[in-house]
């Protein structure tokens, strides 16, 4: 028996590590998909006042703490029985349309992208963000960075701060939007949305006009029928930040539509001994292991599974485009992993023009942005589209507003068996009997858990067992006077 391990596994946020089992004729015997810390989040904020839940969360993580801080304070309306002004909702909104174009941007150049655009068999010194501006180009690598100088200005002119935004609290928000301010959001969203347009350029003139990329993103080794996961608004279009949550069988059929507060009723969590993540499945259907199909209760919340859960885009250039990639890929639904980057790509695109249509509401310049919550507090749920999946944040307290339990199912969580098993397919699929296995073969078994853009940090809710732990006791000298290991 011969084991690789690649460890850590790169371009993603967190730590994981994949582990490969050959037999003694070189084929996959088995394939382990792992992430060996543990946060444990949730237990930090018992004992908090729940008005406090929106601040703490965004740091769960640096990458998206406007999903933490959207799904937290919607937690807390809901505690308090109380619903913002239609002005708080829009500068919400706005917000997080803009939190959404930088950080669609971030994994297609700098975490995903990387694989098509410099390709997915370059020497690694060479697939990163550098690669990419060698490819396309310096003037692309600019507009990159400018777009993310913009987006976090917009976050930080409404958020009160670019990278925790402290400024949706129960009930509303704590600052009105001046005038000023909007003028020059205007112009952030204009560029937002020509952004778009020229990032649907690459897709299409780097990847989908190489004929092998193409036929790499249809290959067996990178698809999974499964169900699919996404917010949707009353017209069953994507919405991030509201909505009711739909969820399609394998064929596209709707099979569940339901409220947020409702998920666990819909939701159940497997739990396996070798990972700090759950695993969630729909009760419905069933925990039948990691396999796909109708059969079994894996599902998807991806850029990808949004699309396949709604009826289409609730913006112009981002249905056009939604259009065009069922058609090139053989109609509704899509189960290929590796299309989850064109529909990644659908996705900014439809959150540069959201956010050019909310920029342009004359409601968002009005003072009422707030009702102060009087009800007692009791138990709410909070729910957005996180980038990388659909995000949970469901909150109990006693009658002071103290937090007595906290439950999250985050984006990730909500992919973990499918990315699983999409690692493991790959493996199997192109690691064969006598064929080398390159630092590119790999990289395209990476490129499994890297189309779902996962982030582990804010994941690792489970503990099956005693954690590893080391303790190492030095002198002022520098000797070790005491080692002790628990396995």
């Amino acid at each position: 028996m011969r084991t690789i391990t690649i460890d850590p596994i790169t371009r993603l946020e967190g730590h994981g590590k994949i582990t490969i089992f050959l037999n003694d004729e070189g084929e996959v015997a088995n394939c382990y998909f792992q992430v060996p810390e543990l946060r444990g989040f949730e237990q930090f904020c018992v004992g908090r006042p729940v008005e406090e839940m929106p601040r703490i969360t965004t740091r769960i993580c640096g990458v998206c703490p406007e999903a933490h801080h959207m799904a937290s304070v919607k937690a807390c309306d809901a505690v308090y029985h109380v619903d913002p002004p239609p002005a708080a909702k829009k500068l919400r909104e706005l917000l997080y349309s803009a939190f959404y174009v930088a950080d669609h941007t971030l994994h297609f150049y700098a975490l995903g992208g990387p694989d098509f655009v410099v390709g997915p068999d370059a020497p690694p010194a060479e697939r990163n963000i550098l690669g990419v501006i060698r490819k396309v180009g310096l003037e692309a690598g600019g507009k990159v960075i400018e777009l993310r100088k913009r987006a976090a200005r917009v976050v930080a002119l409404i958020g009160g701060k670019y990278v925790h935004p402290v400024t949706a609290l129960p009930g509303g928000m704590a600052k009105p939007l001046t005038r000023e301010e909007r003028d020059e959001i205007l112009g952030h969203t204009d560029y937002f949305v020509e952004f778009g347009k020229f990032t649907l350029g690459v897709i299409d003139n780097v990847v989908l006009k190489n004929p092998g990329y193409v036929e790499m993103i249809l290959s067996d080794v990178f698809t999974h029928r499964t169900y699919s996961m996404g917010t949707v608004d009353e017209k069953n279009r994507v919405n991030f930040y509201d909505g009711m949550i739909r969820v399609v069988d394998p064929d596209g059929n709707e099979f569940v539509k339901f409220h947020p507060r409702d998920y666990l009723q819909v939701l159940g969590e497997h739990v396996e001994p070798w990972s700090y993540l759950k695993f969630p499945f729909l009760r419905k259907v069933g925990w039948k292991g990691f396999v796909d199909g109708k059969d079994s209760g894996v599902y998807r919340a991806t850029p990808l599974a949004r699309l396949n859960a709604a009826d289409g885009m609730a913006t112009p250039l981002a249905q056009q485009e939604y259009e065009r990639m069922y058609s090139t890929l053989g109609g509704k639904p899509v189960h290929h992993t590796l299309a989850t980057h064109w529909a990644r790509v659908i996705e900014l695109m439809y959150a540069a023009e959201r956010a050019w249509e909310l920029a342009r509401d004359e409601e968002i310049l009005s003072d009422k942005i707030r009702n102060v919550p009087t009800a007692t507090p009791d138990e709410g749920v909070g729910c957005v589209e996180a980038p990388r999946g659909t995000l949970y944040h469901h909150y109990v307290t006693d009658e002071r507003g103290l937090i007595r339990r906290v439950n999250l199912i985050v984006g990730t969580t909500n992919n973990h068996a499918p990315i699983a098993m999409s690692i493991r397919k790959a493996a199997f699929g192109l690691i064969r009997r006598g064929a080398e296995i390159t630092e590119g073969v790999l990289n395209r078994i990476e490129m499994a858990f890297r189309a779902y853009d996962p982030c582990f940090a804010c994941a690792t809710h489970s503990l099956p067992g005693a954690m590893p732990l080391e303790v190492e006791v030095i002198d002022s000298d520098g000797t070790r006077i005491a080692f002790r290991r628990r396995p």
